[in-house]
Parts: C-alpha cells; sequence; structure tokens
C-alpha cells in the first residue's frame, strides 16, 4: 500500500491511496466464502452454490465493501499516525481516469479530499472583551419584589364587578372581519391578568364589568408575548405570528388578590417559621436572594456574551466549500446546494465553537467525570421536580438519573454540558472582565439580545 499527500492549501490536502492485490485479496475471497454459505439459488442446495457462479453475481459488491473497509482503516490509521485535525470525514474523489480492474482485482488507488481545521488564537479573540453587567438592586426593585411576594401570599376571592388589578377567567372567542363569531375559529379559555395589561384603552374596556358580559378586544393586547399568546389561546407560535383580529372575550368569573399584610406571618411563610424578625431583616434576606440570583443570572449572561465575542474575533477561516460538499453528501436527507448555503453559517459558527472548546480541553487538561455526570442528572430532574412542588428523595433521584444516563444521547448531551461549563468557566477565570450595574430591565433586554 502507498499513500501520496498533496498540499492543496493551508486547510485543503488530497490524499491519494494506492492498494495491491495482498492488501485486501485474502480478507476479499474469504468474504466471498462466507458469503456462499449463506446465498441461495434455485437448483443448489444452501451452500453448495459453486464459488465461480457467487463471484460472478456478487463478487463486484463484496469486492467492493471489502476495498472500502479496508479503505477506511487505512484512512484513519494515516490521520493518527501524522496527527491531522480534520473536519467532517474524508470525500472520495469522482476521478475516472483513477480505476482498478474489478473483473481481474489487482492494483486499485482512490483519491479522497480532506478539510484541516484552521489553528485557532484564542489569545487575540480574547481582547477588548465585552462589559459583564450586574443587575443594580435599588429601592423600587426591593418594593416591588416585597409587593409580589404579599400578592403571591394574599387571598384570592370572587368579585361581582372587575376592578384594575383583578383576574378574570373567562372563554376567548375567535371574531370575523365583521365581528361576527368566525365559523370554526379558536375558542379557549383562558385568563386574563389585568394589572399586567398595559394598553390603557384595552384596560380600561376589561374594569367594571361582570360575569357574563362580553368585551371584544385584540388578544395581542391582553398577552405578555407571543408565548404568553399561544398559552391563552392554545395555539402553536407560527400561528401566533399569523393571528390578526379581534376576539370576544366572556367574562366567565371574576377573582380578586388581597394581598398579604407585610408581617410576622408573611415573614414565615417565605423563609420558616422565627427565622426573620422584622421588616428590615425580611427586605435584607430578600435583597441577598435577589444579588445571588442576579450573580448566576449575570455569569450565564457574560458567558453567551463571551462566546459570541470569541467567534466573531477568531480571524480564522474554515475550509468552507470541502465542508458544504461533506454536509451534503453526509446528511441523511437529501439537501440542496441553496439548504447548505441557507445553513451554513448557523453551522459555521457552531464548528468555530467546537474548535474553541477542543483547544481548551486540552490545553487545560478538562475532562468530565462519571461522578459529574450523574450529579449533573440529578440536580436536572430535581430541579424539573421542584418546579411542580414534587421533591423526590436521594433514592428516588439515583433511580431516575439512572434511567435518564442509560440513553446514551441523553448522556452526551449532559456530558457536552458539563464540558462547556467547565470550558467557559476556565476562559473568564483568564479573562480580564470590566462590570457594569444596569437596571432589571435593561438586563432583560440584554439577555433577550443575546438568548439562543
Amino acid at each position: 500500500m502507498e499513500i501520496t499527500r498533496n498540499q492543496v492549501d493551508d486547510l485543503n490536502i488530497r490524499l491519494s491511496i494506492t492498494l495491491e492485490k495482498e492488501d485486501y485479496f485474502d480478507k476479499y475471497e474469504s468474504s466471498l466464502k462466507q458469503y456462499r454459505k449463506q446465498v441461495n439459488m434455485p437448483g443448489f442446495r444452501p451452500g453448495k452454490v459453486p464459488l465461480g457462479l457467487v463471484k460472478k453475481q456478487y463478487g463486484k459488491a463484496i469486492l467492493a465493501e471489502e476495498l472500502n473497509r479496508v479503505l477506511n482503516d487505512k484512512l484513519y490509521e494515516h490521520i493518527v499516525t501524522e496527527k491531522l485535525n480534520v473536519l467532517g470525514n474524508p470525500i472520495p474523489v469522482e476521478n475516472d481516469d483513477i480505476q482498478g480492474d474489478w473483473n481481474e482485482p489487482d492494483k486499485f488507488t482512490f483519491e479522497y479530499e480532506m478539510g484541516l481545521a484552521p489553528e485557532i488564537d484564542l489569545e487575540k479573540a480574547m481582547k477588548k472583551l465585552p462589559v459583564r453587567h450586574t443587575v443594580k438592586i435599588d429601592k423600587k426593585m426591593m418594593d416591588t419584589h416585597v409587593t409580589d411576594l404579599s400578592r403571591r401570599h394574599g387571598q384570592v376571592s370572587d368579585a361581582d364587578t372587575s376592578e384594575e388589578n383583578d383576574l378574570l377567567l373567562g372563554t376567548m372567542i375567535q371574531l370575523d372581519e365583521n365581528g361576527e363569531i368566525l365559523e370554526g375559529g379558536i375558542m379557549n379559555d383562558a385568563t386574563i391578568t389585568l394589572d399586567s395589561v398595559e394598553d390603557k384603552k384595552t384596560k380600561k374596556a376589561l374594569t367594571g364589568v361582570k360575569k357574563d358580559d362580553e368585551i371584544d378586544v385584540d388578544p395581542h393586547k391582553v398577552s405578555r408575548n407571543h408565548d404568553d399568546l399561544g398559552r391563552m389561546l392554545n395555539i402553536s407560535h407560527d400561528q401566533v405570528h399569523d393571528l390578526k383580529g379581534n376576539f370576544k372575550f366572556r367574562v366567565n368569573e371574576i377573582k380578586r388578590l388581597t394581598p398579604h399584610e407585610v408581617n410576622q406571618e408573611l415573614y414565615d411563610k417565605v423563609f420558616g417559621k422565627d427565622e426573620i424578625k422584622d421588616e428590615e431583616e425580611f427586605r435584607t434576606k430578600l435583597e441577598e436572594q435577589l444579588a445571588s440570583m442576579f450573580e448566576r443570572d449575570s455569569i450565564n449572561l457574560y458567558k453567551r456574551q463571551m462566546s459570541e465575542h470569541i467567534i466573531d474575533n477568531l480571524d480564522v477561516q474554515l475550509p468552507d466549500a470541502f465542508l458544504k460538499r461533506w454536509i451534503q453528501l453526509s446528511n441523511e436527507k437529501p439537501v440542496t446546494a441553496e439548504q447548505v448555503e441557507e445553513e451554513y453559517p448557523s453551522y459555521s459558527r457552531f464548528l468555530l465553537w467546537q474548535l474553541v472548546e477542543g483547544k481548551v480541553v486540552a490545553d487545560k487538561e478538562i475532562a468530565v467525570t462519571p461522578e459529574e455526570i450523574k450529579d449533573q442528572a440529578k440536580a436536572m430532574i430535581g430541579s424539573q421536580y421542584a418546579q411542580y412542588g414534587m421533591p423526590l428523595d436521594e433514592e428516588m433521584l439515583e433511580n431516575f438519573a439512572n434511567n435518564v444516563l442509560g440513553d446514551q444521547n441523553e448522556r452526551q448531551r449532559i456530558n457536552d454540558v458539563i464540558k462547556e461549563n467547565k470550558v467557559l468557566d476556565a476562559l473568564m477565570e483568564q479573562a480580564k472582565i470590566k462590570e457594569k450595574a444596569v437596571s432589571y430591565e435593561d438586563f432583560l433586554e440584554l439577555a433577550n439580545e443575546h438568548s439562543h
């Protein structure tokens, strides 16, 4: 066997592999004999079909399979031996001039093109990093938080006539362009929270209503966002985007929330009996909780901003033409060149981040242990059940985690999450980061801008 490498440029190479008869022929003949035992042909007993007949009918396919196996082994061996940092997989070059004799197999020559990963200069990419934004906790925020807690622990009662902070439970019924009920349109039970309705005209129309009243409303003006409206009407996100026109809201119930008085009973409900003695201590403890929560949010936001900044400033090229061909050839479902062009920018950014991760993992000798994977799985499962008020004991967590990690895809996903966090933590440790305190509203806007 002979392998010849042609360096097309810094990111592309061609390998020419010549296989001599001795590289594959013994295994090819062995495969033929093995296949002879399995093949059935009319007029012959099972396993007694003449070898020449098997060779004539199936020989080329068996030869191609054996050559492919040998080629894959030799390609992988060459990549490892030469320490080639390849992207994707080698692509066979279609060249009619380079062939062997399939009827009388002897010497075969094949060519492959390969794309190489560029060198990553992280030091350069990490210059002029973005500012890390923290949340400013002021008196207004604390007052709002205390009010929210008092409402959360307040009393809900029925009311005859709605006021501006009530909850309206009713039915949303889609109307046509003439204001009539649309036949076959959307109809769904929904709740409107009046204190979150920002449109003044809509809020006024829904204030002072009684049970069985019907009010025409724009659904976009009684919901917080598209996701909220989708849940309100029980429709998909895409349907929300195309939704136009008014709905009739038929009032079924009016609920009034009376906030809990800010007193010892509220302190006990929030933090446990006698843990807090007065309102000053209550606010101090709440501020500590908010600071801890915002610190986590700030770090998570900065990690996204930092990774985006690094990708934007890597100043490297990828073997784009090769990768586009590879994506098209390796995709399970047929894809057009136009589809590849459309999706390639997001794929190339993902690939660049994988190269960054690989460099940091190698430089910092980062590893993920089985114990870390299990702990992460247990934390994720525990958090999910806690959201529904269903805390799990250690034995149940252990069993659920084992079931989840029995799925290799899920195990790999959790491994990747841990690895990425370790990489980002390592990058933050070596980064020179400046901080800037902003309002919660500005922080939310930034978070939305950099959400995945």
